[in-house]
């Protein structure tokens, strides 16, 4: 039987927050675990959408803070499945602040997290495939592939030789 496919589009989610007092920290930028939180939120309900299933952080990749987002900021996090696998999915989440009386907006943050998911006893189960379809969506669904590899190496459940195989195996090409 085909698993069943959707587009990384029917798992876009947005979400929207006001970085208040007890957000930030003593030079009143928001905290980062506060951003972290709200990431894995958004992330979590993007896994959702795709996977119809309750889904489980299982690893999140660099998270760079570039600048800091400010007191009274308003903090949009947007999150995109990019791929997904058996039973884990790969999403992308992008945060930008912005400070609305001045007319800025920055780029401020954006992470790659790994969700697994499960059945109401915890146990995986097998996910929808991913239709990228437009040019981006294609480039970051063909870089999964890459990353889950580093994921793995690095978390000691794959040797980094057994990376290379699957290399030629999915016929991945080096740029």
């Amino acid at each position: 039987m085909s698993r069943k496919k959707k587009t990384p589009s029917e798992s876009a989610t947005h979400m929207t927050e006001l970085v208040l007092p007890n957000d930030t920290n003593t030079l009143n930028n928001l905290m980062g675990g506060r951003l972290m939180q709200w990431m894995d939120i958004v992330s979590a309900i993007a896994g959702q959408k795709h996977c119809n299933s309750i889904v489980v952080t299982a690893s999140v990749d660099n998270i760079s803070f570039r600048s800091p987002i400010q007191l009274g900021n308003v903090v949009t996090l947007r999150a995109k499945v990019t791929r997904a696998f058996n039973s884990s999915v790969e999403i992308r989440i992008d945060v930008d602040a912005e400070n609305i009386p001045e007319g800025k907006k920055v780029a401020s943050n954006s992470a790659y997290f790994t969700f697994v998911a499960v059945d109401k006893n915890g146990q995986p189960v097998e996910i929808p495939e991913v239709v990228p379809e437009t040019p981006e969506e294609i480039e970051a669904y063909n870089g999964a592939l890459r990353r889950r590899q580093l994921r793995l190496i690095l978390s000691g459940r794959m040797k980094p030789h057994e990376a290379n195989e699957l290399k030629s195996i999915f016929d991945i090409k080096e740029n």
